[in-house]
């Protein structure tokens, strides 16, 4: 693996560029982004690990320096301000990488079969081995890596990957503790990818609805209903 990446950011700057690269995908209609759109992207609950409580002044000081690194850009127009990301192009990396990137930004540590499945609404990848390469690219970059793959936990079929834009997280017992496969009482084992693949689908739906509150929300502020008689 080459050496991580010189671009360091922080766990909120990072939740920001997720957020924008998740949004641009899933929300065309209102990317880019209003600062409280941002704001109520950053702090969501569902699809989003570690769930935060980002105010809307520490956002804005994080925007500032997003800008100042050329990953976010103003946009003109309007009386409201909004913003959209530009790491494929600072970056050097396909749409499919920076997807699998704002995934991990989003929701941490991850199986290259959950970035798939949790990725699904971004992009549609056409198999595991497909993630898996785009990952191995990220991994072996001469510009240096972006991604890196994790050391299997106990019990555990599949290596985790996570990004680098946050540096390399100690290794310690957070990534190797797992517990053992529970056992089903029809006599068949429950896989640790069972479980995974039953949380990403109730997380996907979570975060359906919650996209689909926002979009309420928007156009709600631009439509004038009538007055009740």
């Amino acid at each position: 693996m080459n050496d991580a990446s010189p671009l360091v950011l922080s766990p909120l700057e990072t939740r920001v560029l997720g957020v924008l690269a998740e949004k641009q995908r899933t929300v065309p209609d209102i990317y880019p982004l209003t600062l409280n759109a941002l704001v109520s992207g950053c702090n969501q609950k569902s699809s989003r690990d570690p769930v935060m409580n980002a105010s809307l002044t520490e956002i804005q000081a994080v925007i500032d320096s997003l800008k100042y690194k050329t990953l976010v850009i103003e946009t003109s127009g309007g009386r409201t301000a909004r913003f959209t990301h530009n790491i494929e192009r600072v970056l050097k990396i396909p749409m499919q990488s920076v997807v699998l990137i704002a995934t991990l930004m989003l929701r941490g540590p991850q199986t290259a079969g959950e970035l798939r499945i949790n990725s699904e609404r971004l992009h549609k990848f056409a198999d595991i081995s497909s993630v898996e390469g785009f990952l191995d690219e990220l991994a072996e970059r001469h510009e240096g890596s972006l991604v890196a793959k994790l050391p299997r936990q106990p019990g555990s079929r599949e290596n985790r990957w996570i990004h680098l834009l946050s540096g390399m997280p100690e290794i310690n017992n957070d990534y190797a503790a797992i517990p053992s496969e529970p056992y089903h009482p029809a006599g068949n084992a429950v896989t640790e990818s069972d479980f995974a693949q039953l949380k990403s689908h109730v997380m996907h739906l979570e975060s359906e609805l919650s996209e689909l509150k926002e979009i309420v929300a928007t156009l709600s502020t631009h439509i004038n209903f009538p007055a009740k008689q």
